[in-house]
């Protein structure tokens, strides 16, 4: 192979090894910043069991949820949740900003959002729901799902 072939190749591959972790670390330093996000989940997987065999449906979804006063250093944070605010837990681990509820009836909900950008900025997130009920009601989580979707940080 001619000498500028490998110096275009070499030349190529250190340009996007760059980008990618410039990038990456642009998005790290967003998320041990960040003080709101507003997260959008588009798709969702529901979790059942059917004669005892565990089965997931992937749906659309149309989930928003908003965490606010994040504070890493405390650990803590609040979301809007549909029957007002709640304190929450807050840990950054590594390069992922974790995000969790847990509730005193039982059920937990945490949010991970990882400093990958999806589109304009916005932070790839995974959304989970851990949580089962005997009886299934509309607007209301009865089953375990976990959402996909991003959010966008700020400081």
């Amino acid at each position: 192979m001619a000498s500028w072939k490998v110096a275009a190749i070499g030349t190529s591959w250190l340009v996007v090894v760059i980008t990618s972790t410039v990038s990456a670390q642009s998005a790290r330093d967003r998320l041990a910043g960040v003080h709101t996000l507003d997260c959008t989940f588009a798709l969702h997987a529901v979790g059942t069991w059917k004669s005892g065999v565990p089965q997931a449906e992937v749906k659309a979804s149309r989930l928003t949820v908003r965490f606010e006063s994040v504070n890493q250093d405390d650990g803590t944070a609040r979301v809007a949740g549909m029957f007002g605010p709640s304190d929450i837990i807050v840990r950054l681990s590594g390069d992922t900003l974790h995000l969790i509820q847990s509730f005193r009836e039982g059920p937990l909900y945490a949010t991970t959002v990882f400093p990958k950008e999806t589109r304009a900025g916005r932070l790839q997130a995974v959304h989970t729901r851990h949580e089962l009920t005997d009886v299934s009601l509309p607007g209301y989580t009865s089953s375990p799902e976990q959402y996909y979707g991003d959010c966008q940080a700020s400081p």
